[in-house]
């Protein structure tokens, strides 16, 4: 039986008629939903959906009753580093006592913590570690992530975690993108020579990414101490010319310029932004880049939350993402970003939710196959416990609210 068609759904969430690419502004106010309806999927495509009056008699469909229920598209996930060794709880204690990101990272804290443990690592057991944590994301309702390296921060251990983030993608029915981020931190051996370090990224990397396709992404960290606009613009042009799509670390906790710089090499996002400066909202605007707010980092970090209410405000569009990390944010979960950013950013449940479907699916590159429930995109899709409504997500933030997960029309 190919066909299976859900019945009594409490509220089909973020039905879209017609392809979108995002949403922006005050239409992220606006999120279509159907109550008491059906959804028919065949294989791994959505094929019908309405209301149950409207409902078809379809004798070779597997019917499934989700009475009380809701069903709405899975989370589309564009901003983790989920690939990574062992975990970072000492530095969450220094931080309980009193010591900020930047000492942490002086005293060999931080990303370079995590790229010696990761050199350490097979790469076995790195796939091991890192499947544990995509099959618990999954489970949360995530249906797409962009995987990002940059904890590797060598030649080999780059390579390392691009092979485990592609392994991951053949053996996982989650749409996986992966991003090269060797531009997270300068190396202790590179210490004294950055621009040595860049053109290793460029020169040797980056030839061998592009031809066994390791990445579809460009990352770099634009920030004080990290690297600079000149980088990251160095960067951009060279991952361009290697077929990779520029994305930026930005605006963490400061505004540099890096947005604009992104905007001019046609980044897909920029990301973090809990900084922002005056001219970053114009020249944002029209520009077909995403932001990305990454509200559980400005949780665990207790620095200031990505201003959503100024951005949206400016009609531009808002992403959510989880910055699933072992330093800054060690959690996958989208249900708690939604709550968070609902909570601290004074988004609307229905605010939220685009920004975590169907904006987080363009800050992917993938609106056309997830993102929404529309006719001919994938079958990946949340059922929820019996709720009140989509808003019940963001208000018992605390309790999982996710029944059952289907990727590919396959239950998970």
């Amino acid at each position: 039986m190919k066909k299976t068609l859900f019945i009594n759904i409490k509220e089909l969430v973020q039905v879209r008629t017609e392809q979108i690419k995002f949403v922006s502004g005050k239409e992220m106010k606006n999120l279509p939903i159907i109550k008491n309806a059906y959804l028919l999927i065949e294989k791994d495509k959505i094929i019908d959906f309405g209301n149950m009056a409207d409902c078809p008699v379809n004798t070779d469909a597997k019917h499934i009753d989700v009475k009380d229920k809701i069903i709405m598209p899975t989370y589309c996930d564009s901003h983790t580093h989920l690939v990574f060794a062992g975990n970072r709880e000492g530095e969450f204690v220094d931080k309980i006592n009193g010591l900020s990101y930047e000492e942490i990272a002086k005293r060999g804290g931080g990303i370079l913590n995590s790229a010696k443990k990761l050199a350490e690592t097979s790469e076995e057991d790195l796939y091991l570690q890192s499947k544990e944590r995509l099959e618990e994301i999954i489970s949360q309702g995530t249906g797409a992530v962009e995987i990002k390296s940059g904890y590797g921060l060598s030649y080999e251990s780059e390579l390392k975690m691009l092979r485990v983030i592609k392994r991951l993608k053949e053996n996982y029915d989650i749409e996986i993108k992966a991003n090269f981020l060797g531009a997270h931190a300068i190396p202790l051996e590179y210490k004294n020579d950055k621009q040595g370090y860049l053109k290793m990224l460029t020169e040797k990397l980056m030839p061998i990414i592009s031809k066994e396709k390791l990445a579809d992404f460009v990352d770099i960290f634009c920030e004080k101490a990290y690297f600079s606009v000149d980088d990251t613009e160095f960067i951009l042009k060279a991952g361009k010319k290697h077929g990779l799509i520029p994305k930026i670390h930005v605006n963490q906790f400061n505004a540099i310029g890096g947005v604009k710089v992104g905007v001019k090499y046609n980044a897909l996002s920029v990301d973090h932004l809990e900084v922002m400066g005056d001219d970053d909202f114009e020249v944002l605007k029209n520009s077909g880049t995403m932001p990305v707010a990454l509200p559980a980092c400005s949780f665990f970090l207790g620095i200031p939350y990505t201003p959503a209410r100024q951005i949206l405000n400016a009609e531009l569009p808002l992403a959510l993402a989880s910055d699933y990390n072992p330093g800054s944010t060690p959690t996958g979960n989208m249900n708690f970003i939604v709550a968070t950013s609902c909570i601290k950013m004074k988004l609307t449940p229905e605010e939220a939710i685009n920004a975590a479907t169907i904006n987080g699916a363009y800050a992917m590159g993938l609106e056309k196959k997830l993102g929404s429930i529309t006719k001919g995109k994938l079958a990946s899709f949340i059922i929820t416990k019996k709720i009140n409504s989509y808003a019940s997500i963001p208000y018992n933030f605390g309790t999982n609210k996710v029944n059952k997960v289907y990727l590919k029309g396959k239950l998970q």
